[in-house]
């Protein structure tokens, strides 16, 4: 892998010089980060650039493009390279999405994904259209004697073209590529990190993300794993969304009334942080925590590595702040989170405010959740959000369902939002299922019935409709969950 990232590296640094540059990213913490990571090497390298942070690649937004600059796409572009094939620009990707293989023959040299073997579709050897790919070879024996270009304009990096790849986010391979164009770039490798945790990857530890921590100087400690874990107890446990507690989440006086109870006092002013808490008082919030989610759950799903970094001169919660960071990108303050990014201190405050305003749009989505009816059938779950909840926010409501204890091992939880005329649409399954059911399978399944975007990953997907077909979907779903089995 690191033959191709210094591959990819040394391409990119020769295609810029003397380019316009834009660069495209994703609205969350793993696209925000990768685009601040991508800034300062690029200011490193005194290149002038434009970005922009966007929800989603759309066609729209493809077309948009500037056509007379070099496009860098960051943590996205791998379900849309048909489109961008049809674009002038020369184009770099770098991206941790499952790769969409529905292209022409002509024009896609990429391998099938967790492929044993690659299959490769090869060009024709009289073929000189400009879609044509740099390589067409079939079953290389070493995937790092190759460049992997989807045509003579787009570079793409991707763990998926790796066999035996490592599961990395966008913001570690935007940092990988960083570090190789400069060492000078260490410094950035706690926005990897802050990626990493963005994108929930932080249980799985692979030799180069165990790299990455040593780079960021990340400090790691055993604990209760709700955040923030260096702020007071209280609002630890009332903001705790991952997992959700009933009865102590959203509610201050529920939250005071457990405390009590388990005999931990304020010490001062305020209470002690959970960091703080000696073992017998973590054992004893950790058992309170455990009855009020009536779940079978073992302790030890409580309890794990608590990632510390220095942030603005402060010890911080990693989870802490790229939460904060993703909550400007889904309250469309992008350029607060980037500014925090960037180490500017006077974001810190403004951010932080943005923040508190989306845990409580969580928790009001959460509420209006427990609240109003559902669509259940025997593996599913299908959540109508139509105006109350933003669009914005359906994922991570999906998301906190799926870790909590509030659905059976293995239910597929369908989360639903309007955006004006569309309608947003997220997938996840509860629990850590080895029912080998794929969400980004299904998403493609309805855009490819009712028209739309669709993208993400197996676990972990989503897509975008017209609201006029709203009914047809759930009809859809419905049909498709009673008498299909979604395939791997």
């Amino acid at each position: 892998m690191e033959k191709i990232i210094k591959k990819f590296s040394k391409s990119l640094l020769e295609r810029i010089d003397n380019k316009k540059i834009h660069i495209v990213s994703h609205y969350d913490t793993d696209g925000i980060t990768s685009a601040a990571i991508f800034s300062k090497t690029l200011e490193r390298l005194n290149k002038q650039f434009s970005l922009k942070i966007i929800k989603q690649l759309t066609k729209e937004e493809i077309k948009s493009f500037p056509k007379d600059k070099l496009i860098i796409l960051l943590d996205l572009g791998s379900s849309s390279l048909g489109e961008l094939s049809s674009l002038g620009n020369e184009i770099f990707i770098i991206d941790h999405h499952e790769i969409d293989l529905i292209l022409s023959k002509t024009s896609c040299v990429l391998p099938t994904p967790k492929s044993d073997s690659l299959k490769l579709f090869p060009a024709s050897k009289d073929d000189n259209s400009k879609t044509a790919p740099l390589i067409s070879v079939e079953n290389p024996e070493n995937l790092e004697n190759y460049d992997f270009h989807y045509n003579p304009r787009i570079c793409i990096l991707n763990n998926h073209l790796f066999e035996n790849y490592e599961n990395l986010c966008g913001a570690e391979l935007s940092y990988l590529v960083s570090r190789c164009i400069s060492e000078e770039n260490k410094d950035l490798a706690h926005l990897a990190i802050l990626g990493m945790i963005g994108d929930t990857m932080e249980k799985d530890i692979n030799k180069t993300r165990n790299r990455i921590i040593n780079e960021a100087n990340v400090r790691i400690k055993k604990g209760l794993l709700i955040y923030p874990s260096t702020r007071p107890l209280d609002k630890a446990l009332e903001y705790s969304a991952r997992p959700f507690i009933p009865g102590i989440t959203g509610d201050s006086k529920g939250t005071f009334n457990l405390l009590k109870e388990i005999g931990i006092e304020r010490t001062g002013k305020n209470y002690k942080s959970l960091i703080d808490l000696d073992n017998d008082e973590m054992k004893r919030l950790v058992t309170a925590i455990m009855l009020r989610l009536n779940s079978d759950e073992k302790t030890s799903k409580l309890i794990g590595n608590l990632y510390l970094i220095k942030f603005l001169n402060k010890i911080e919660d990693a989870r802490e702040v790229s939460a904060i960071i993703n909550a400007c990108g889904r309250m469309d303050r992008t350029e607060i989170a980037l500014m925090l990014c960037l180490g500017n201190n006077s974001a810190r405050k403004r951010a932080e405010n943005i923040y508190v305003k989306y845990r409580q749009n969580i928790i009001l989505g959460l509420r209006y959740i427990e609240e109003n009816s559902k669509i259940q059938g025997k593996n599913y779950i299908i959540i109508n959000g139509k105006d109350k909840i933003k669009d914005t926010i359906i994922g991570t409501l999906a998301s906190i369902l799926s870790f909590s204890s509030i659905y059976k091992e293995g239910t597929i939880i369908i989360a639903m939002a309007y955006n004006e005329d569309k309608i947003k649409i997220s997938a996840r399954i509860s629990g850590k299922s080895g029912n080998n059911k794929s969400l980004k399978e299904l998403m493609n399944y309805i855009t490819a019935c009712l028209g739309g975007e669709s993208g993400g990953h197996k676990e972990a997907a989503g897509c975008t409709i017209k609201k006029d077909d709203e009914n047809k979907f759930i009809e859809l779903v419905q049909k498709k969950f009673e008498y299909e089995t979604i395939k791997i």
